[in-house]
């Protein structure tokens, strides 16, 4: 939490709605930035038979081996240096299992351990510090360790702010400190709100504290900026008054941008604002092509995943009623899980299409008479699961349009 200087006008639309617009000369100077923690934990467990997982830098024997790029970041102990900057191409926590299944013996009548890799790397998108790096013991004796990851967040467009009012708001725009409104005395400001945020919400005790914390900064002291307290709003005009300011709160300002003096005076003051958890960097998502579903050939869902964004039954029936049906076939099926089936023209069932003996037939009636038919890979998924229920599905094939 830190004390922002505010004024509450609004900025060539940038600020609209619940927008805010910060001063990037502010953020520079380390307005609204923090740290991002993030622990990762790793277990060295115990298998039956003795064998144990073991903390260290795998080498190119291991089953799984990575490349050495990957593990530079490591010490000799398999963990990372402290004060190492990491990525999501990095691994933190070098770690070798033993092998799932017993080995062949060698011509030597040795059975030779084949360990295979199970280190942790970074979390996708979340680059950062290496900050503290723990070793201990867990519950059953075995070792375990941490290491804290520490990220610096600077504010961006996207990141969410708020007062201790409810009065959030994402960052709209982050504007040079040139272009920043200014007052007669060269004053900017660290955040401009927006006017129509205040009279609906009738949030007064964010005003209360603006115009109090105004007087607190002049005066030099600490003062009670809540709606409960003893300082009362005249002494705080008469504060305001004594350093030569208006005891309204508000003050003649400039356009940074024109030079010209902006119509109407703008209450501006001095207000705790805090840093909201929901940070863009978190949040941001895109996927041109990537990985899908073993079951369904479907794009995977969720950000960690590199998913896709789900276009649904509803925001299909949008598209029908639009009559948009090529864009609708697109995103049904050229986007999604688009598969070319054989089917026999007699029974109607997917054929089989036997590669290595170079055969096409029903399994049916064994018959070559097969054709291919476009369709989603749900659609076959749902053949595969009447079947399995007992129930028949035949599908009629007719000429291609």
């Amino acid at each position: 939490m830190q004390n922002f200087v505010v004024a509450i006008m609004p900025f060539y639309g940038f600020n609209v709605l619940d927008a805010l617009v910060l001063n990037l000369g502010a953020v520079q100077r380390g307005l609204g930035r923090s740290a991002y923690f993030r622990v990762y934990e790793a277990l060295e467990n115990r298998y039956p038979g003795g064998q144990v997982d073991r903390f260290e830098i795998p080498n190119e024997e291991v089953v799984g081996y990575l490349g050495e790029e990957v593990y530079r970041k490591l010490g000799e102990d398999g963990l990372a240096e402290v004060e190492t900057y990491v990525t999501d191409k990095d691994v933190i926590i070098g770690r070798t299992s033993p092998p799932r299944f017993l080995e062949e013996i060698s011509e030597f009548g040795v059975v030779k351990e084949k360990r295979r890799e199970s280190s942790i790397k970074v979390r996708k998108g979340k680059p950062g510090w290496v900050d503290k790096v723990l070793i201990t013991e867990a519950e059953g004796g075995n070792r375990l360790a941490k290491v804290k990851v520490r990220s610096e967040m600077i504010p961006e467009p996207g990141d969410k702010f708020s007062s201790k009012h409810g009065q959030k708001g994402v960052v709209g725009a982050i504007v040079p400190e040139a272009d920043m409104p200014f007052t007669a005395y060269g004053l900017k400001p660290d955040l401009i709100l927006n006017p129509h945020s205040i009279p609906s919400r009738m949030t007064i005790g964010h005003l209360l504290e603006m115009l109090t914390g105004k007087a607190a900064a002049l005066k030099a002291e600490v003062m009670d900026g809540t709606p409960f307290n003893e300082v009362s709003i005249e002494e705080v005009r008469k504060i305001l008054k004594a350093y030569g300011f208006r005891p309204d709160g508000k003050e003649v300002f400039y356009d940074g941008i024109s030079g010209e003096k902006i119509e109407g005076e703008i209450f501006t003051g001095v207000i705790a604002y805090r840093r909201l958890y929901h940070m863009v960097a978190h949040k941001i998502q895109a996927r041109a092509r990537g990985p899908v579903q073993i079951l369904t050939r479907q794009p995977t869902e969720g950000k960690e995943k590199e998913g896709g964004l789900r276009f649904g039954e509803m925001e299909g029936e949008t598209l029908i009623g639009h009559g948009a049906a090529i864009l609708l076939h697109e995103k049904f099926l050229e986007d999604a899980d688009k598969v070319v089936e054989l089917v026999c023209e007699n029974c109607g069932v997917i054929a089989i299409n036997d590669k290595i003996r170079n055969r096409k037939y029903c399994p049916i009636c064994k018959g070559s008479k097969v054709y291919p038919v476009e369709m989603s890979y749900g659609f076959k998924l749902l053949l595969d699961e009447l079947k399995a229920l007992g129930i028949y599905p035949k599908l009629v094939l007719a000429d291609k349009v």
